[in-house]
């Protein structure tokens, strides 16, 4: 099962696609992609209206996401590209809800703060309920996957030596397009991940090549810390990012990024320099 959330009529909706059709939640339902997974795993959707979706605008699939904690370093090769040396357990840090965007987006780069942005292909996991603290999260406590770009200015990130700022400026989290549950996409190793630029393919590699396979990452971040409902959990990124090339290939403006995870979709942005909004 596939869930997302679209424009109808200037509206977010949310939408539930299985093997037979596509359907639109009421006009009055939540704009609660948790409430429509819930729904369609009781059976309540199928008296929703059937709907086609293309040409219409995808939205970011978690409207009011709580944590957003992303894991660095978590590919072999990507560890490697940095010089830096392969972690003992995951390295995790946290990314700003507000810079969650939509699969189609521009990304909005404050190039007065940063000429080093940089993109990263990552497997997502939304929460479905709540869990951890005392006992650590398992794979049953994931509602669905998802794909994120977790944008980097790169010298922000490394001037500031702790990651936040420079991965949550507003616009750097594009995510989306399609929440899949995971009795659709199944075991979260053996996926293709992958991201382009303007076309150039420059990131490829499988989910099953994580130094810190999804089960073990959601056992440490949630020992002793409680994971809400909505929260969002990026499981790292492989090799091939702008930032760690001879030369660094940083995204200038106008670029676009095609980041994507088989079995979910992928995510295309623009990214754009805002002082070429203002001129």
């Amino acid at each position: 099962m596939r869930i997302a959330r679209v424009l109808v009529d200037g509206q977010p909706r949310l939408v539930v696609r299985d093997e037979r059709s596509t359907r639109v939640a009421p006009a009055g339902h939540a704009d609660d992609a948790l409430q429509a997974i819930a729904a369609a795993a009781a059976g309540d959707t199928a008296d929703w209206a059937e709907l086609d979706v293309k040409g219409l605008e995808f939205l970011a699939p978690v409207a009011d996401a709580g944590k957003l904690i992303a894991v660095g370093l978590n590919y072999v090769d990507h560890t490697a590209e940095t010089g830096l040396a392969q972690p003992e357990r995951p390295l995790t840090f946290a990314k700003y809800a507000t810079s969650l965007t939509g699969p189609a987006s521009d990304v909005i780069v404050p190039d007065h703060l940063t000429q080093g942005v940089d993109f990263e292909a990552e497997l997502t996991l939304l929460i479905g309920r709540r869990c951890g603290g005392a006992t650590p999260a398992t794979l049953a406590d994931v509602a669905a996957y998802t794909v994120a770009n977790d944008v980097s200015a790169r010298d922000v990130q490394f001037g500031d030596v702790q990651w936040t700022r420079g991965k949550s400026f507003d616009t750097f989290t594009p995510l989306g397009p399609w929440l899949v549950t995971p009795d659709e996409f199944g075991e979260p190793g053996g996926h293709r991940i992958y991201a382009e630029v303007d076309g150039e393919l420059l990131q490829e590699d499988d989910t099953a090549e994580m130094i810190f396979d999804v089960p073990t990452i959601l056992a440490f971040v949630s020992d002793g810390v409680t994971l809400e409902p909505g929260d969002l959990i990026l499981t790292g990124t492989p090799a091939g990012a702008g930032g760690f090339r001879t030369p660094p290939r940083y995204l200038q403006h106008g670029q676009v990024v095609t980041a994507g995870v088989e079995g979910i979709g992928e995510l295309r942005n623009r990214f754009v320099y805002r002082s070429r909004l203002a001129a």
